[in-house]
């Protein structure tokens, strides 16, 4: 099994799924023998407090297929995942949740379409089957990030998705950007489709989802924007803000003039002499901090070899003439 060459790898991350664990894996297995493929499955054990990792390491006994990764204590599903990518051997990793909702009859349809060319695949909760509150903040949440990010997608947040090897060794997931790996895959320039996928209620467990993990989600979708549109160039957002303020700084200290010394109207009682002097040191002050952004880009890139971008193919390029930051 060690030297085998593995064509698929499965990684589901649990926390407190103890009923629902042993029933997943059995599915699992029956559709991945099917497959005729050669796999393994592997559970991220996020700090339990259940005897999840106890079924885990029973099950594990039966099938050395099986490979559990057991946290001290809960880093969260980002860290998961990346700790799930950081272990996977095989040409396609398929991520799913541990709950049930997802069917893994639906895996060799994953599979079936990204042979038309794409590198990640996304499933779409169709007919999705949870509480309406659930279902109305997912939808007017994936609307936003649909329309922020640019990618098409109807369910960003659904765990379910196939990958190519490549994506998983180059995706950086930290906070909860788990739920924007579409859109961090879009902007490495990798090509992302979507399938429509059965979704069940859950049967057995809580859900982990709650008003601070929709606030979380919020904040990470504002630092995807600004990773997609800012990174490699940080001064045009630092910059753009602090010339509108001395815009209007300038503004403002052009109309405490005209006051002052053409109309003759006292400033005595007005804020424009205070407004002036705080537009124009933030604007300033924001100037400034873009070019230090632009000198800590450079600072990380330049020593390190690392490029902002990610590289698909190299031709007549031996691997000794230049690093491959996709490496």
């Amino acid at each position: 099994m060690e030297n085998q060459k593995i064509e698929i790898s499965i990684v589901i991350p649990v926390y407190n799924e103890e009923e629902n664990i042993k029933e997943l894996f059995l599915k699992l297995e029956r559709v991945l023998n099917g497959l005729n493929k050669t796999y393994e499955i592997i559970f991220i054990d996020d700090g339990s407090t259940d005897k999840t990792f106890d079924i885990l390491k029973d099950l594990s006994k039966e099938d050395e297929k099986l490979k559990v990764i057991q946290f001290r204590r809960n880093f969260g599903k980002s860290v998961a995942l990346t700790a799930g990518f950081e272990h996977v051997k095989g040409d396609f990793t398929i991520t799913m949740d541990g709950d049930l909702q997802d069917d893994p009859e639906e895996i060799p349809n994953f599979l079936e379409k990204i042979k038309e060319g794409y590198d990640l695949i996304v499933g779409w909760k169709y007919e999705r089957k949870d509480p309406i509150g659930k279902k109305i903040f997912s939808k007017i949440f994936n609307k936003l990030t649909a329309w922020l990010t640019g990618v098409k997608i109807h369910d960003s947040n659904c765990c379910f998705k196939v990958f190519r090897k490549e994506v998983v060794k180059n995706i950086k997931l930290h906070g909860e950007l788990h739920r924007y790996i579409p859109a961090l895959s879009y902007w490495q320039g990798y090509k992302v489709a979507e399938i429509k996928v059965k979704h069940y209620p859950r049967k057995h467990g809580k859900s982990k989802y709650g008003l601070m993990r929709l606030l979380k989600g919020f904040l990470d979708l504002i630092t995807v924007k600004f990773l997609m549109t800012y990174l490699t160039r940080p001064i045009h957002f630092f910059g753009q803000a602090g010339l509108i303020l001395l815009f209007f700084g300038f503004l403002s200290g052009g109309a405490t003039l005209i006051f002052k010394f053409i109309l003759r109207i006292s400033l005595a009682n007005t804020q424009l002499p205070l407004i002036t002097v705080f537009l124009i040191i933030v604007g300033v002050q924001f100037i400034l901090m873009g070019i230090l952004a632009e000198i800590l880009i450079r600072i990380y890139y330049e020593p390190r070899g690392k490029s902002p971008y990610s590289i698909k193919e190299k031709i007549n390029f031996q691997p000794s003439e230049k690093n491959d930051p996709t490496s």
